[in-house]
């Protein structure tokens, strides 16, 4: 990794932060977007103890909100020539049905919109690149969901699990998409499940919800497991030339049915790019 950069969400806890720290210290710069200004500049002194005078740099941006994925994606586009390596990583589960300022289902915004539009944005820089990965964290929790394309906002169902499921699902149908469209190019996407790993994932939450984390996170895998996945798809020279699939324990997974159907896959790109004007 050295000498490449790596932009990078949801790097501020958990195994994005343990990401971002190993990959600096292969010799990559990070670039990562936070919400949190305490707990980026924490981030930045860890890069620089892992990785000094790399470079490495934090935009900030509030990721359920189309008008902030657009702005700090241009803003790291306008200053960034190349991306090697773009990770989204930052998602959540909250506990009621929230609206975004944009009228979106906030896990929807958060956890799909976000990786949609910031990807889409600095396709650009990736292609820069002599050879680029993208690689997007979903979850197995995505077995359990269906796409309701007349609900996506979640207005007649889903529990806080159940709009997180389908998120997770979204995630898949966007990667192996993006991956089609990319073929022929030197831009491989992939995505992977982390394992159930105790992070500060869903401390937004309320209520059962927050009370079968707690007790599921006792036996949840540490940061550090959890991130082995997601640093091996950014780093290694295995799965360099690999694109459009799903791993889980550093190896490829066999996907379930709803996860591999490419007309839900091209249908959820095209209400992203009329929710968003991005990606056509």
């Amino acid at each position: 990794m050295q000498g490449k950069t790596v932009v990078i969400t949801g790097a501020t806890s958990g195994i994005g932060n343990v990401t971002a720290n190993h990959l600096a210290q292969q010799g990559a710069r990070i670039i990562f977007i936070a919400r949190d200004t305490a707990r980026a500049e924490q981030t930045l002194k860890q890069l620089e103890t892992f990785g000094p005078n790399q470079g490495h740099a934090v935009h900030y941006a509030d990721l359920s909100r189309l008008s902030e994925m657009i702005r700090v994606a241009t803003s790291i586009k306008d200053q960034v020539k190349s991306i090697d390596v773009l990770i989204n990583n930052a998602g959540g589960i909250f506990t009621t049905r929230q609206l975004t300022q944009d009228g979106l289902e906030k896990t929807f915004a958060n956890n799909h919109m976000a990786y949609f539009v910031i990807t889409n944005l600095l396709l650009g820089c990736l292609r820069s690149a002599r050879a680029a990965r993208i690689i997007c964290t979903a979850s197995g929790a995505y077995r359990r969901a269906r796409l309701d394309f007349d609900d996506l906002q979640s207005k007649r169902s889903a529990t806080s699990f159940g709009r997180y499921e389908r998120s997770k699902l979204m995630n898949i149908l966007f990667t192996r998409e993006l991956a089609r469209r990319l073929q022929g190019t030197h831009v491989t996407a992939n995505c992977l499940h982390p394992g159930f790993v105790a992070t500060r994932f869903g401390e937004s939450s309320s209520g059962v919800t927050s009370l079968l984390l707690k007790y599921a996170k006792k036996l949840a895998l540490s940061p550090e497991q959890g991130a082995r996945t997601l640093t091996y798809l950014a780093s290694s020279a295995d799965v360099a030339e690999l694109t459009g699939s799903y791993f889980y324990r550093c190896k490829p997974a066999r996907l379930m049915k709803q996860a591999r159907n490419d007309e839900d896959a091209r249908r959820l790109w095209d209400v992203s790019v009329s929710l968003s004007g991005v990606g056509a």
